[in-house]
């Protein structure tokens, strides 16, 4: 099989030749194994698109998860000044903004009075959202404005925008230089990309002072996310990941989630399958193991991360016991104390419990539970794809159920 085919099968719930191995790599860990310049991994739809094929083929992983949009072309135009210093960069762009970056983290945009934008949930209008993109090259910005374009207000925001076509760019990049790996999409969840744009606390008091209005937002960043998956699988998306990073235990109750989280996922999910047979899942991070059967009422074809004790409360084994048939699984290996500190061996053994655990019966990622941190040594994210071969060496874990 190919990686392409071997994911496929295994999003399917079949039974693969072998267990596909995919992780989310943190961003950081782009810029600092991929070889290619940081600046142009962030910025630039060819310059990411080149990072992720690099690691790709060098961990051996059966897919890609593009988790930047595209970017429009010529970004070092809006620039006034680019100062590099050692370990980090600071951009000053021609409106006022400067964004600090750092080459083993996610980069943060300051605005004229140096300031980071999270207004308050009681400053936001609902029919003033679009899509929040936290990772925008000029950061989140409200109304919602694509790429490096100047922003708009009253009227002219309230109307809905497509996405430039750019936005795609990145995934059509991948698709045509690694046809035979699997290409998975990301959206945010409409809940995500609430906590993404306005300040937490407010956030999460709004839940009850102000659920109609939470509610008003939320079903309009639905109708973005929706618009946002259909291009991607239309670009060439072989899957859909639904980032939903804020709906765990530690932010919400499993009743808030039903409200605020399951409805909007499940229409985002609903209207994709509407126009492309492709699978749609769902990463949460952190406590998820009082939400499985939650999760699954939304209709996702998976559920990714399943963060281990400490980091979160997912056994595999309990998991599986009450997923299987109904939804494929990926991660539960941590990526804290068994990948950044941990020893190619550990990892080994780690994926080995894994795949003793869920790799039998077919639906199973062999991943992280969630993204691999950057400075993790890349002899142990190569120990997971080791660890498979070993296995199909060995017999036990090929086939079988």
């Amino acid at each position: 099989m190919t990686s392409r085919e071997r994911m496929r099968v295994a999003m399917r719930l079949g039974q693969p030749d072998r267990v596909p191995v995919m992780c989310q790599l943190a961003i950081g860990h782009y810029f600092l194994h991929a070889g290619v310049d940081p600046l142009e991994t962030w910025f630039s739809s060819e310059g990411f698109g080149e990072a992720l094929i690099a690691l790709q083929r060098r961990y051996r992983f059966d897919g890609i998860l593009v988790n930047l949009p595209g970017r429009p072309p010529g970004w070092r135009r809006h620039a006034r000044s680019i100062e590099r210093d050692e370990g980090k960069s600071v951009i000053r762009w021609k409106n006022g903004w400067s964004t600090v970056f750092p080459h083993d983290d996610l980069p943060w945009v300051l605005r004229q009075d140096g300031s980071r934008f999270r207004p308050p949930f009681a400053e936001i209008d609902p029919e003033a959202l679009f899509y929040v993109e936290p990772h925008g090259p000029l950061g989140v910005r409200y109304p919602s404005v694509p790429g490096f374009e100047e922003g708009v207000a009253g009227a002219e925001a309230r109307s809905v925008q497509a996405f430039p076509s750019y936005q795609y760019d990145t995934i059509a990049y991948v698709r045509r230089h690694a046809g035979e790996v699997s290409v998975h999409g990301e959206v945010f969840s409409p809940f995500t990309q609430l906590f993404e744009l306005a300040d937490h606390a407010s956030v999460l008091m709004a839940l009850m002072t102000d659920p109609g209005k939470v509610r008003a937002c939320l079903q309009r960043l639905t109708a973005a996310a929706i618009a946002l998956a259909i291009g991607q699988a239309a670009a060439g998306a072989d899957a859909i990941l639904i980032s939903s990073a804020f709906a765990g235990a530690g932010f919400i109750s499993p009743a808030h989630y039903r409200e605020f989280v399951l409805p909007y996922e499940k229409q985002v999910i609903d209207a994709v399958r509407r126009y492309h047979d492709v699978p749609i899942y769902t990463h949460t991070c952190g406590a998820i193991g009082d939400r499985l059967e939650l999760m699954m009422e939304s209709g996702t074809n998976g559920i990714d991360t399943l963060d281990p004790p400490p980091l979160g409360t997912v056994h595999l084994a309990d998991a599986r016991r009450r997923t299987l048939g109904r939804v494929f699984l990926k991660g539960n290996i941590d990526p804290v104390n068994t990948m950044l500190l941990g020893t190619p061996d550990g990892v080994r053994a780690a994926a080995r419990e894994c795949l003793s655990v869920a790799g039998r019966s077919g639906g199973y990622i062999l991943s992280t539970a969630c993204a691999v941190p950057p400075a993790t040594s890349p002899a142990n994210i190569l120990a997971l794809a080791d660890a498979v071969t070993a296995g199909v060496r060995d017999g036990p874990l090929k086939g079988g159920s």
